[in-house]
């Protein structure tokens, strides 16, 4: 037997039209040159219409892939409902990649339209031989047309307002997005209709995000990386007021628009908000109307989440996911149980990566396949699945392997307690094996930047004649603070066991950054690729 109920498709329209009808008067703001750009959702749903139109006469239709070159502003946010809605695929590129990356995914993609900022101007032009498929270039500011391509507020202004919506499937293609190919190319996401609409609602439930129609969100996650983690349609489907840094993305002008939008969340990788302490820590800052700070795409260190709570009360939320995940696939809450726990035992469960959110089903597979206890000491390879999880890569074989039987394989290493958190422990590619053993670079990596002195700090393997790999400390000081390796290793003593410990200590000037902020250790192990450890001291 069934049930009697409606069969309504679940639509990025919904959220668009939800946002118009029941929240026109909140606010869109955009940090701009000289100050702010705003207008309301209403505004807002009226220039998504006429974008709209502007698509379906520029040719583009039904499962077209159009894309994306863009901070965070209210064009880019046009171009999220807009483009879906009509029924074509909205595709961000990641500003950050390499010319090669960026030609080879608008080409894998078959974009057919690409709207870009105007600072980008010099990027597109070298871009532009190559991209095979692309039509029609679309700048994204007031300038006028140029003799190459359009202006977009000019493009808007030809519209008139009687666009009629088209009736899609829920599982329609609405976005695409790219991973960040550490490993091969770069792999697409493709993401439906249904799993955003899902991924929306789970995102604002008070136990994930929990984002409310009276709070002023921030992303500073770019767009261009996995939906901003979704928070541009959960802030639309609940009302809630928006504010886009733009291009500025400086931890004083992320700290500026803090304060002068009174934002409530926000949410950015951890090597943003570690260039913001920095800035606090030198000047005072009113940080009253801010509730939460959720941070992703890497482990939260320990002394972050330290910081923020003895200096401002305010809580670190740590969340995990990835773009195959759109991106939420768990987030760190404590259970009702934990509350009259002491700080210390809290902190210990806040720095998990946390409990599936609702839809998501996780298991940890040791190297047979085999499901790993959940005691929070076996190891094991992450898998998960769920209604926005991806099922298969865009148009490509590669890495084929990672889904099996329904589930999607991570590559995070991860051990799980009995009461479901997950702690990520490394990525599979990161992990030391030290003499049969396992050794969590990321661990000692988050022991390391609770150090004073020390700014960031990224840990890698680099061979051994005996023990096949051992580990390598490459630390990062703030600055005019010096510190040799002995008292480096020496603070990690007593954290660890002793054969964990670093065998050498390497202070350089910077960790690479992947496009998305994260460390890039592959760049390092190729740097370090032939170094010689000292003897170790026992």
């Amino acid at each position: 037997m069934k049930g009697l109920m409606m069969n309504t498709p679940l639509t990025v329209r919904m959220i668009l039209e939800r946002a118009r009808l029941y929240y026109g008067s909140n606010e869109i703001v955009t940090r701009v040159d000289g100050g702010y750009h705003r207008y309301r959702y209403s505004d807002f749903y009226d220039r998504v219409v006429k974008l709209a139109a502007a698509l379906r006469k520029m040719g583009v239709g039904k499962g077209d892939r159009v894309a994306t070159f863009a901070w965070n502003t209210f064009r880019h946010l046009e171009l999220y409902f807009a483009v879906p809605c009509l029924g074509a695929v909205i595709h961000t590129l990641n500003i950050r990649l390499s010319p090669e990356q960026l030609a080879y995914i608008a080409n894998h993609a078959e974009d057919k339209v690409l709207f870009y900022d105007a600072m980008f101007s010099p990027a597109i032009e070298r871009l532009r031989p190559y991209l095979n498929t692309v039509k029609q270039y679309v700048v994204l500011d007031d300038a006028a047309a140029t003799d190459k391509d359009l202006a977009y507020e000019q493009l808007l202004a030809a519209q008139q307002d009687d666009f009629e919506w088209p009736d899609l499937d829920e599982n329609d293609a609405a976005g695409l997005c790219y991973t960040s190919g550490t490993t091969g190319h770069p792999k697409g996401v493709l993401y439906s209709h249904r799993s955003i609409y899902l991924h929306t609602l789970t995102c604002a439930m008070a136990d994930c995000m929990g984002i409310t129609e009276e709070d002023v969100c921030m992303p500073i996650v770019p767009m261009f990386h996995a939906n901003a983690w979704g928070l541009p349609y959960t802030c639309a489907m609940i009302g809630a007021k928006q504010v886009m840094p733009g291009q500025f993305m400086q931890p004083g002008e992320i700290l500026k628009a803090i304060v002068e939008e009174g934002v409530t969340i926000t949410a950015g990788v951890p090597t943003i908000w570690l260039g913001v302490m920095q800035v606090l820590e030198q000047s005072q800052v009113d940080l009253s109307r801010l509730k939460k700070i959720i941070i992703g795409g890497s482990a939260v260190p320990e002394a972050m989440m330290r910081y923020f709570d003895s200096k401002y009360g305010i809580p670190v939320i740590q969340a995990w996911g990835m773009t195959e995940t759109s991106p939420l696939g768990s987030i760190a809450k404590l259970k009702q149980h934990m509350r009259s726990w002491d700080y210390e035992r809290q902190l210990a469960i806040r720095l998990k990566q946390g409990i599936p959110a609702p839809g998501i089903e996780v298991r940890a597979v040791d190297e047979s396949g085999r499901q790993v206890p959940w005691d929070g000491k076996t190891l094991g390879e992450l898998q998960v699945r769920g209604p926005w999880v991806a099922s298969a890569y865009y148009n490509t074989t590669e890495r084929a392997e990672a889904f099996q039987d329904g589930w999607f394989s991570t590559g995070d290493v991860v051990t799980i307690d009995s009461e479901g958190y997950i702690t990520i422990c490394d990525r599979t590619k990161d992990l030391i094996k030290s003499g049969g053993e396992w050794i969590s670079s990321v661990d000692m990596e988050n022991a390391l930047m609770g150090h004073p002195k020390i700014k960031e700090a990224a840990v890698i393997a680099v061979a051994h004649e005996k023990w096949v790999e051992r580990p390598l400390a490459c630390v990062v000081l703030k600055a005019g603070e010096t510190l040799t390796d002995e008292e480096v290793i020496e603070y990690l003593r007593g954290r660890f066991a002793s054969w964990w410990l670093p065998d050498a200590v390497e202070f350089i000037q910077e960790i690479p950054k992947t496009s998305v902020g994260k460390f890039d250790k592959k760049v390092l192990r190729e740097r370090f690729k032939n170094y010689r450890l000292p003897e170790r001291k026992k």
